[in-house]
This record gives C-alpha cells, structure tokens and sequence, in this order.
C-alpha cells in the first residue's frame, strides 16, 4: 500500500518550528477502496513509522496524528515511540467510557494529547483535564466565540493551538488571545505588498540564482555576483575547504572553487544559500518549504511524459514564495528578473505550462487530495511514485535547513 503523507507545520511563538501535523491518505482516490477508515489508517501509521520512519517525515520534530474513536480504544497510540507522537483526537470522537479509560491508560503512559477542532461540551471535560493542547480552528469560529471558548477553558491546564492561521493579521490577532502554537501557511504570505522596495542586496542574490540555473550558466558571471557578496563568498569556501572536499592545498579564489565544484553542485549551492539569505528574517519553514516545492517539481518533472523544462521546474518552485520572503508583490519582483516567460507566467498570472506541476505540489503540501487527482493526469507523472518524490524532496530540504 502506497503512503501519501503531507506535513502542515506548526510554529511556536517566535515563528520557530515547534512540530508538524501528518495527514495520510493510501491513494488519489476520494475513498479507500474494499477497506475501512480505521484499517486503512493503521496500515498507513505501520508504513509511516516502520517503513518510512518518522524522523525522515518529522525531521526529528513532534508529529500531530489523527486517531479515530476505533484507535484510540485499541489505544494503538502506545505502539509508537512517545518522544515523537502528539495524540491528536479527533472532533467527532463520542467521548464515553471507554474512549475516556484508553485516553487515560494513553496519558499515564507518557504520550501527550491535544483535542482537534475543539467546541466546548460537558461531555469533553474528562478529555481536556488529560489533553495537554486544545486545537481552535479559525477558520470555522468568530473571533467573539473564540474569546468564549478561551473563558470556558481558564483554569485548566492546556496550551492553545490556533488552527488554518492563513495571514500574519490573523497570527497577531490569536498571539495577543494567548495562544502558544500555531498551525496554517501565514508564514507563506507577504507582510506587506506595498512601499516597501527590493534591496539592491536583495536584487543581487536573486540575480545570482537565476544566473546559477540558466542552462548555459557562465561561471565568469556567477564568480563576479558572488564576489559582490561577501556571505555567499565565505560559506562557498568553508563548503570547499571542510573536510567532504580532500585536497593538498586550501582554495583561495571563488573562481577555483566554482570549476572545482562542478556545476552542477554549483548551481545548487549557490541556489539554496542564496534563497535562504533572501529569508533570513523570515520562518525557517519559509526557505525549507521553498526547497521542497524546487525538489517536488524538479522529480515530477523529470519523471513526467510531457518533456518540460527540469531546470525552469526548479526555479519555480524555489521562487514560488519570493512574494512572502521579499514582502512584495510578485508582479514587482519579477519584472527585475531576466526569467523564462514559461516561469513568470506561473508565478504571476498562475497559466502555462509549468503551473499545473506548482499547482499539484501546493495542492500536496496542504494534503488537498481531491485537487491533485483533478491535476495528475496533466503532469502525466505515474502516481504511485509521487511519494517518493515528495519524500525525497523533503529529506533534501532538511539536509540543507537544519
């Protein structure tokens, strides 16, 4: 059985990663088919834990998983390593005797508990005394009615999660009510999409990328840009002179390091330490998700039947969240850019021929299954194969944000 698993991060109060939210699903179908919810999720927990293995999901991080009504009285929780799990239980579990018994047996065992999609009920009160964090989605509550709910939980002893945060108004607004975590793409939006201008620093780092993964790439014009920079200079000679390159003598000129590298490494390199200096003052999640989305696509497109462009794949997705690194529109960023037109009508108008592949990886991270059955006959990629693609694009970006 296939495991298609997306990751949703969740963020502390200092926009640091605090964990992330797994969602599974065995197929692109909209259903399992001749298997129950409850089998079907064991089997994907079993794959995840013991064949994948959560560390390369989590990336060491605690992981947010769904359990049913069914599961949690099997109390199949307890079969998996307590360092790294947060027992999530969902909203439509019937909170009775037997439900109440496994979810104490779970909590004096160790594991920590949160409440999904949490509503106030008498009925919950044996549930929040043991849950360590009550999740409140945004998106399905006003403002007023969150502020009740926070008064009806005063006294007991939880953190607030605050669900489907879309904006950086919406995380200040659910800081200043007290909450602890968060959990949504506000961290992918711009801040700010006017009066604020592109640094020239800033414009010289995108130039390197694009001049890094032109397919004719002139290592004269990349060792000038690097040189302008004196960041990207000094970390691609520690890169070159640490212990992975053996060699008699230390490299001294960027020009030496760029032919000694190769281009191909190069070009990722210079890519990745460009795009994270470009979100130094943003989320990590920001850079990492960046990454993934260059990876995805880049796999998706090299194992695609319709012959499209790997390299223009890979820089649309590495810049398709330049707009919340920059705090600009994209329309304003990549007009300074010399980019393929096949790239900047994805990012900017979302048509052509590269945005069903950035479409499909969006749709994937956020675990829209439905939408990327709608799309996967367009990129004309064997589906079985997506999550290992995805896999590997994250294991990428983690070895490069640590």
């Amino acid at each position: 059985m296939k495991v298609y698993v997306a990751r949703q991060p969740i963020f502390k109060k200092n926009k640091k990663l605090y964990g992330y939210e797994l969602l599974f699903r065995g197929g692109m179908e909209n259903t399992f088919p001749d298997i129950d919810g409850d089998t079907a999720t064991s089997k994907l927990l079993s794959n995840s834990f013991f064949n994948i293995g959560i560390d390369r999901l989590t990336g060491g991080k605690v992981a947010f998983i769904n359990f049913t009504q069914e599961l949690l009285i099997r109390k199949i929780p307890m079969m998996f390593p307590i360092e790294n799990i947060m027992v999530e239980i969902l909203e439509d579990v019937r909170p009775d005797e037997e439900v109440v018994n496994a979810c104490l047996d779970i909590s004096k065992a160790g594991y920590a508990i949160a409440l999904d999609d949490f509503v106030f009920k008498n009925e919950l009160k044996p549930l929040i005394e043991l849950a360590h964090i009550i999740k409140i989605d945004f998106m399905l509550s006003p403002i007023e009615e969150i502020r009740q709910l926070l008064n009806m939980l005063k006294g007991y002893k939880i953190k607030l999660l605050a669900e489907k945060i879309e904006t950086y108004d919406e995380f200040e607004k659910a800081l200043s009510m007290g909450f602890t975590y968060f959990q949504g793409y506000f961290f992918s939006k711009p801040e700010i999409l006017s009066g604020k201008e592109v640094t020239p620093n800033k414009i010289n780092l995108l130039q390197i990328v694009v001049e890094a993964n032109k397919k004719e790439c002139s290592f004269d014009k990349l060792e000038k840009f690097i040189n302008r920079d004196v960041s990207i200079s000094y970390k691609l000679l520690r890169f070159i002179n640490s212990a992975f390159f053996k060699r008699a003598c230390e490299i001294t000129t960027i020009k030496h390091a760029i032919v000694l590298v190769g281009e191909k490494e190069i070009k990722r390199f210079i890519s990745l330490v460009a795009t994270a200096e470009l979100a130094s003052d943003k989320p990590d999640e920001l850079v990492r998700t960046s990454i993934i989305r260059a990876r995805f696509c880049e796999l998706l497109g090299i194992n695609s039947r319709n012959g499209t462009d790997v390299s223009e794949l890979f820089l649309m997705g590495l810049f398709s969240l330049i707009d919340a690194m920059l705090d600009n529109t994209m329309e304003n960023i990549m007009k300074d850019l010399p980019l393929s037109k096949n790239i900047k009508q994805a990012l900017i108008e979302a048509k052509g021929e590269l945005v069903d592949y950035l479409r499909f990886v969006s749709y994937y991270e956020t675990a829209n299954w439905d939408q990327c059955a709608s799309i996967i006959s367009k990129i004309r990629v064997d589906e079985d194969k997506i999550p290992e693609f995805y896999q590997d694009a994250v294991n990428w970006a983690d070895s490069y944000i640590a």
